[in-house]
């Protein structure tokens, strides 16, 4: 299993390489890893920097199967914005109330190193998001309106 890097650690802040392309045998194998340790952590999105690994790499999972992106680009995005909680598995305990555009265009490889540009909207979009911006060394923190620690959010929903 791929370990998962917590904060402080300095390559969270790096901004990650680019991706090899078409995507090598080892970036395939890293890709499938992400996959793997997205669901061992119980997250929806993974960047490959949370795996200690500087590479432009990311995995998005809903409610259907996990897509991969290499070397993933916001391109254009809605002028709307939705205003939602989020976490993350390399800062846990720990969600804030983070603005983003509700649609991104998105830029990127899939796995057999093809092209791809798409719109995104909903909780992938967000997703997309919230991992580019891991590659760029940005955390939600940096843009969370509000912080709230999982004990405290826990209290206001009546569970803690």
């Amino acid at each position: 299993m791929l370990p998962l890097i917590i904060t402080p650690n300095e390559i969270l802040r790096a901004v990650a390489k680019p991706a090899i392309l078409p995507p090598t045998e080892e970036e395939i194998k890293l890709a499938q890893g992400l996959i793997e340790a997205m669901k061992h952590y119980h997250g929806i999105g993974l960047a490959a920097p949370q795996v200690n690994v500087s590479t432009r790499l990311i995995v998005v999972a809903t409610a259907g199967e996990p897509t991969v992106y290499f070397n993933p680009e916001i391109s254009k995005n809605s002028w709307r914005k939705i205003e939602m909680e989020e976490g993350c598995l390399s800062i846990p305990g720990v969600f804030g109330l983070v603005k983003r555009p509700a649609r991104v265009l998105a830029k990127y490889f899939n796995l057999s190193g093809q092209e791809k540009e798409e719109w995104l909207d909903g909780m992938v979009a967000r997703i997309y998001q919230h991992e580019v911006d891991h590659l760029n060394g940005i955390l939600f923190t940096d843009k969370a309106t509000k912080l709230i620690s999982g004990q405290e959010l826990l209290a206001q929903y009546g569970l803690g």
